[in-house]
C-alpha cells in the first residue's frame, strides 16, 4: 500500500529515475518500441523525454497522436510515483489531451505535475513540447491508486 507524504514531511521524490525506467520496461511492453528517458524527477513532477524515430510519424511528417498520448500517460505515471513510491498497480483512470500544433519530427518532452494525490486518486497535468520548441499538446489525467 502506498503512503501519502504529509505537508510537513520532506518533499523528495519517492522513486529514482533508474527504478522508474526499469519498472516501465518490465511492465509496459510498448516502451520497448517507444524509448523513454527520465530527464528529471522531483516531488510531484516528472520530465520525460521520448526519443524520436520514423516509426512515430504519420502522414504529413508529424508525430502521431497515440505516441503523444503515451508520452503524456508515462510522464504522469512517473510524477504520481514520485509522490506515492513504487506502485505498479497504480493505473490510468482518465486521460484527456488537446493537440495544439503539429510537433516537429524530433524528440518530445513531457512535463507532468501532480495537482492532488489522495488515498485513491491522483490528478495531474502534462505539457508536451518538441525539444527546444513550442508547446504541442496539453493533457490532464488521473490515476487510480490501489
Amino acid at each position: 500500500m502506498h503512503r501519502i507524504v504529509s505537508e510537513h514531511e520532506e518533499r523528495r521524490p519517492r522513486i529514482e529515475a533508474a527504478e522508474f525506467e526499469a519498472l516501465i520496461h518490465q511492465t509496459i511492453p510498448l516502451t520497448r518500441i517507444l524509448p523513454f528517458r527520465v530527464q528529471e524527477l522531483d516531488w510531484g513532477s516528472a520530465t520525460i523525454r521520448l526519443l524520436f524515430s520514423d516509426q512515430q510519424l504519420r502522414a504529413g511528417g508529424t508525430i502521431n497522436g497515440p505516441t503523444m498520448m503515451t508520452l503524456a500517460d508515462t510522464a504522469l505515471y512517473a510524477a504520481v510515483l514520485t509522490r506515492i513510491g513504487m506502485e505498479p498497480l497504480a493505473v490510468t483512470s482518465d486521460l484527456t489531451i488537446h493537440f495544439l500544433r503539429k510537433p516537429e519530427p524530433r524528440d518530445l518532452i513531457g512535463r507532468a505535475t501532480v495537482l492532488r494525490a489522495g488515498r485513491r486518486i491522483a490528478v495531474g497535468t502534462i505539457e508536451i513540447s518538441s525539444v527546444d520548441g513550442p508547446l504541442v499538446a496539453h493533457a490532464t489525467g488521473s490515476y487510480a491508486l490501489p
